[in-house]
């Protein structure tokens, strides 16, 4: 029996090895910005959260920032972890080593200025849009591949 990833090219595997990581680091940099965003805007959503800060702090959960920072961290979660399961079973179809690669560098460029246009500094649309636009196109792309393929 042949080990799953003798069937991917290794050189894609370590771009989408490489750029996974990149994503993974990405999403928790996201975590720590919203903590420091709730730091500098003392907008804490817990209550002992609050009362080990201060005593005279009251829970704030609708704090703009804080939520904006928190929005783009979901919307991270609802677009990367399915790229990170759609391009691997796309790795597994045998795809244009070319095109692969340029389709996973995408959609990781994509997710990385979409936090930079909707949370670090917020830019007007459409550069969210492009940004989300692009990691949605590729992993759209990958998907009707693979059905494709495993039919």
């Amino acid at each position: 029996m042949s080990n799953l990833l003798d069937q991917v090219n290794p050189e894609l595997l370590r771009t989408y090895a490489f750029w996974s990581v990149i994503l993974v680091a990405k999403m928790l940099l996201m975590s720590l910005f919203t903590t420091m965003t709730r730091f500098r805007k003392m907008a804490f959503i817990n209550p002992e959260d609050v009362k080990s800060i201060s005593p005279k702090l009251k829970p704030k959960l609708d704090d703009p920032d804080v939520e904006r920072v928190r929005r783009a961290h979901r919307n991270d979660l609802e677009n990367i972890l399915p790229f990170f399961v759609v391009a691997f079973l796309y790795l597994l179809t045998n795809p244009d080593p070319w095109l692969a690669t340029q389709l996973i560098r995408v959609a990781a460029a994509g997710r990385i200025v979409h936090s930079l246009v909707y949370a670090v500094m917020p830019v007007p649309q459409p550069a969210r849009l492009f940004s989300f636009g692009a990691t949605l196109l590729v992993t759209v792309y990958m998907v009707v591949q693979c059905a494709f393929y495993f039919v």
